[in-house]
């Protein structure tokens, strides 16, 4: 399983956010990977990908959000496999918040694609505006995405645990979106086929005419700190510095308060 290879990639990638590794008894134990059932190729793929032998099974059973859910589960047995994953940094048991990008060389976008297919979301969304987002409780994996979608979309994000549930939600939306899915999704890639269906609607959309575009950060200078002390009111630097006022006030705060240092 070598991560250099794009399919192996994003097939580590989705199994860390949605496989299971068990240890039994002994050299006892399973690798099992269960999904709704309309997306049982892609288990297929993994099942052609794996070189010992395997089982697909499907079920249909009563969950909390469905009275007749019908899934179909992957199941991996070999000890040199599951060996092999766990060395990947593949947990064995519960492993949400331990995963993390692998620590050797691998297929950076086909090891997120694989993240965001089996625990992220691809399309529009209510007011038809194009999303990509990862759901995950892991810090690694939400500071990773971050960090490679920086690169790809040249805005920044920083993630937080939501207060309901401790989830880090990282969504990229509208410009952003559009750069990031075609980078992942590109032709030929291995995929949920209604993923790739979704990131290639998404190059479709066009940003309206009465939408404010996003503006960049404009970051406070050392000078600038200076002639707002000096002026010691937010409305007349503003002024001189072509800020507004609020932005002012709200950094004249910060200088007095001690919530930024001061200039030097």
């Amino acid at each position: 399983m070598d991560l250099k290879v794009p399919e192996y990639a994003y097939m580590f990638g989705f199994l860390q956010a949605d496989g299971h590794l068990a240890q039994g008894a002994g050299q006892k134990g399973s690798l099992t990977a269960e999904i709704n059932i309309r997306d049982i190729g892609i288990l297929r793929r993994f099942q052609e990908l794996t070189p010992y032998n395997s089982s697909i099974r499907e079920r249909t059973r009563e969950t909390n959000f469905a009275k007749t859910h019908h899934s179909a589960t992957w199941t991996l047995c070999s000890l040199e496999a599951r060996t092999k994953l766990n060395e990947l940094g593949l947990p064995y048991g519960r492993k949400s918040k331990q995963i993390a990008p692998p620590r050797v060389p691998f297929s950076r976008r086909d090891y997120l694609r694989g993240m965001i297919d089996a625990d992220g979301s691809v399309g529009y969304t209510s007011k038809d505006l194009p999303f990509v987002a990862l759901t995950t409780q892991s810090t690694a994996i939400a500071a990773y995405l971050c960090f490679y979608a920086r690169k790809i979309t040249k805005v920044e994000r920083h993630p937080k645990r939501n207060a309901r549930d401790g989830i880090y939600n990282v969504m990229y939306a509208r410009e952003a979106a559009q750069k990031l899915s075609a980078h992942l999704y590109y032709p030929g890639c291995l995929a949920l086929e209604r993923k790739q269906s979704a990131a290639d609607s998404l190059i479709d959309w066009t940003r309206p005419a009465d939408m404010r575009a996003a503006c960049t950060k404009r970051r406070w200078k050392e000078w600038e700190d200076r002639v707002l002390l000096k002026h010691n009111n937010a409305a007349d630097a503003a002024r001189e510095l072509g800020r507004t006022d609020k932005s002012c006030h709200l950094r004249l705060w910060r200088l007095r308060n001690g919530e930024v240092p001061m200039p030097e």
